[in-house]
């Protein structure tokens, strides 16, 4: 049958040389239905992703197995070598200059001390990126005794070299991951070099490459995992081999490491999730595997890409925990069960009663990241806002002023020896203990949360009236439930008014001591804000219970962190008069960062993208849904096209349909997000359209031979890549600088080295 298809249709289009490669196409086929012939169906197939062997077909309806036909480029050594040094010499360059603090390098690290320290601090991202910071800083010779105060410190004889250049060689692999990613797509040499040229001579991934940052570690974890799961796809005809499972484990550890570096890792996640399912939906396809085989790869995947990421992203959280036990600077934004594992906390190795009771003196921690201890002083409110009764405010810090006493309404304490202890229900009146006035609400708005009442303290030696009664309610409790020390999640309902006491996080003006905001807020529902926990509790009547029975196990800790991290990641505003970076400025290069220095004497680094490399980048993504739609369309439509041309066809679409997919997951979820955007966040992204780009440009440059014959549009192929990489030679030779550091005249005085260079007026250097 397979025969006299290919007469019939060689007697339809006289076209001997199509029946020249259906032959071909036929034996193939045959080999690859042979039971012995595993060798060769690696060789005539597509990687996931891609068509399978009877996916594509050619103008006149032939069936032809693309893989097979493709030419696949071999990487060249000597190429690959020579793009090394390039990659590896552009981002060692000047690496200890400038000689002092440069931007984040102030939080990352100071991070990376703390580790070598073991010195607890919160991070609103996942801790890999900073544990690797301060290895590599520990590994030559640091001492972690550098206090990264501000942007501008003098390094002086602190060894801060090994930080940057482990960041540096970490983003120096970025060039040639994005190399071989491109060669595995497209089998082509030309493409893959483009890619890297592109990104070795880009100033934007030459700068965020040399600080001490988290980007160049996120960034190689990303490119990592896209690697290894393009080499697992190209593994697929060689199931359960070595090689197979090789790959399979590498793309799970490096989306592990993504992940464990900041929650971008969670896009590429995604990316590495859609491609598995298409290839788990085409073996379900596979009618030549028995379900027991299909359960087999099912399963290895879950293993590979699930099961073993999700166990080492929960070891890098064991061994954070276990490296940060002293008590630090992150000790207030945890619950209070939280810092009683931390050597030096005033709550490690405690004791104390472990119910509340009346009678007791304790403090009070609200449960929003930095909400606060409640706390009062003698310092009223002014005039003007609301009543002017003394200030009840939530403070960060440990301090006597946080001190409350637990008084029954009618203010008469129980006389037997056991005191009687505090229930889910019960009413009760709060006496701060340094001024004995009683905490208060009224019908009052608060000093800034204007749909808030105020919160005062009021009354004197314990006299006062109905508005100073609250009512206990245990977070998810029943009546009748006692109130547990560190544990319990408690609200406090104001009897008068029925709102509840809150933390709202807004910063009080200079009258209230720049401390937080506490009111009594109507709305009832339950957030971290209302909830408070009882911390410190002294009560002499009662039994002491040693606080290390109540510490939290790993899993309760773990997941607090992550809320908390969560919590913390929103809660990234814009402050007043902060630049806020849009997500459309990142693609058109619109505006960079400042890493180091403002006037003409400062030693200065901007952080912009090199700018013809990025407007390539731009021109590309607007090309390639055009190029896609006509090679769609002339494939639907069986127009006359050479098989070069269609497999030319299926990469772009295919191939570079991943590709720019994946830009789109690492970029268009910045729209939807609430929290504080900056330039640096695009990177990620850039580095999926520099790969398109690559692809593209290379797929137009050979389609000159639709608009010329032979050898002219071999000429203008070639004129085109000279351009090209002329073009990303000498924008590079200009804007170095921007990289390298600039001193002396700004861009728009007479005699600066970037004198006529600052293109867009949003540039600042």
């Amino acid at each position: 049958m397979a025969k006299e298809e290919c007469i019939t249709q060689w007697n339809k289009t006289g076209d001997t040389s199509t029946l020249r490669n259906r032959k071909i196409c036929l034996t193939s086929e045959k080999t690859l239905q042979a039971p012995s012939t595993s060798l060769s169906k690696d060789k005539h197939s597509h990687t996931a992703g891609h068509l399978s062997e009877n996916d594509t077909q050619s103008s006149n309806g032939a069936q032809f197995s693309t893989r097979g036909n493709l030419s696949k480029d071999p990487p060249s050594r000597v190429l690959l070598m020579l793009l090394v040094g390039l990659s590896f010499s552009t981002r060692l360059y000047k690496i200890t200059e400038p000689p002092h603090v440069c931007w984040d390098e102030t939080h990352f690290g100071k991070m990376g001390s703390y580790y070598i320290n073991r010195t607890f601090f919160f991070d609103v991202h996942p801790p890999l990126g900073k544990m690797l910071i301060g290895l590599a800083g520990y590994m030559t010779g640091y001492d972690g005794s550098f206090p990264f105060i501000k942007p501008g410190d003098k390094y002086d004889h602190h060894n801060y070299w090994g930080m940057r250049g482990f960041c540096a060689v970490l983003g120096s692999c970025l060039p040639i991951f994005a190399y071989l990613i491109v060669l595995e797509l497209s089998q082509s040499q030309t493409a893959a070099l483009i890619t890297a040229t592109l990104l070795i001579f880009d100033t934007g991934s030459i700068t965020i490459s040399q600080y001490i940052l988290l980007d160049p570690i996120l960034l190689f974890f990303i490119m990592a995992a896209v690697l290894s799961m393009v080499k697992f796809n190209q593994q697929r005809y060689r199931p359960f081999a070595a090689s197979w499972w090789l790959w399979l484990v590498l793309t799970g550890v490096n989306l592990a490491g993504a992940l464990g570096v900041k929650f971008v890792g969670l896009f590429v996640i995604l990316l590495v999730g859609l491609n598995t399912i298409w290839d788990l939906w085409r073996i379900l396809g596979d009618l030549s595997l028995s379900l027991v085989e299909i359960a087999k790869h099912f399963l290895a995947r879950v293993v590979g890409l699930i099961l073993f990421p999700l166990f080492l992203y929960v070891t890098i959280f064991a061994i954070h925990f276990v490296v940060l036990n002293k008590s630090g600077p992150g000790d207030g934004f945890f619950s209070s069960a939280f810092q009683s594992r931390l050597i030096g906390n005033n709550l490690h190795n405690a004791s104390m009663p472990e119910y509340l009771a009346f009678g007791s003196t304790i403090t009070i921690k609200n449960l929003r990241i930095a909400g606060g201890y409640l706390h009062s002083h003698w310092h009223l409110y002014p005039e003007g806002v609301g009543s002017k009764q003394q200030q009840v405010t939530a403070y960060l810090h440990k301090d006597y002023n946080n001190l409350w006493l637990v008084h029954r309404p009618d203010e008469n304490e129980s006389q037997s020896g056991t005191p009687d202890l505090v229930r889910h229900g019960d009413i009760i009146r709060l006496e701060h203990v340094e001024t004995t006035r009683n905490l208060h609400s009224h019908l009052h708005e608060a000093p800034l949360t204007k749909k808030h009442f105020q919160v005062t303290g009021y009354g004197i030696n314990g006299t006062g009236d109905k508005n100073d009664l609250w009512q206990v309610e245990v977070c998810g409790g029943r009546k009748g439930d006692l109130v547990k020390v560190l544990r319990s999640k408690v609200r406090f309902l104001h009897r008068a008014t029925g709102c509840v006491l809150y933390s709202s996080g807004k910063t009080l003006p200079k009258w209230g001591w720049e401390q937080v905001e506490v009111t009594c807020s109507p709305y009832l529902k339950e957030t971290p804000s209302s909830q408070w926990n009882i911390e410190d509790h002294i009560n002499p009547s009662l039994p002491n219970i040693s606080l290390s029975v109540l510490k939290p196990h790993f899993l309760e800790i773990l997941l607090e962190s992550h809320i908390v991290m969560i919590r913390g990641n929103s809660g990234l505003k814009p402050k007043d008069n902060e630049m806020n970076s849009k997500p459309w400025h990142w693609p058109v290069n619109y505006q960079g960062l400042r890493f180091s220095g403002v006037n003409d004497t400062e030693y200065r680094v901007y952080l912009l993208g090199n700018p013809v490399v990025w407007w390539i980048h731009l021109a590309s993504l607007g090309l390639y849904p055009i190029m896609s739609a006509v090679a769609a369309i002339a494939l639907k439509r069986g127009f006359s096209l050479s098989q070069k041309r269609i497999e030319h066809s299926h990469v772009l679409m295919r191939e570079g349909g991943l590709l720019f997919l994946a830009w789109l997951l690492h970029y268009a979820p910045f729209y939807t997000m609430g929290r504080i955007l900056y330039y640096h966040h695009y990177f990620p992204a850039m580095l999926f359209s520099s790969m398109l780009t690559g692809i593209t440009f290379d797929i137009l440059l050979k389609s000159t031979d639709l608009l010329i014959r032979r050898p002219y549009c071999d000429w203008l192929q070639r004129l085109g890549q000279m351009v090209l990489l002329f073009s990303i030679l000498y924008s590079f030779y200009l804007f170095h600088p921007l990289s390298y550091g600039m001193k002396g005249p700004l861009a728009h005085e007479p005699g600066s080295a970037m004198a006529g260079l600052k293109w867009m007026d949003s540039w600042e250097f």
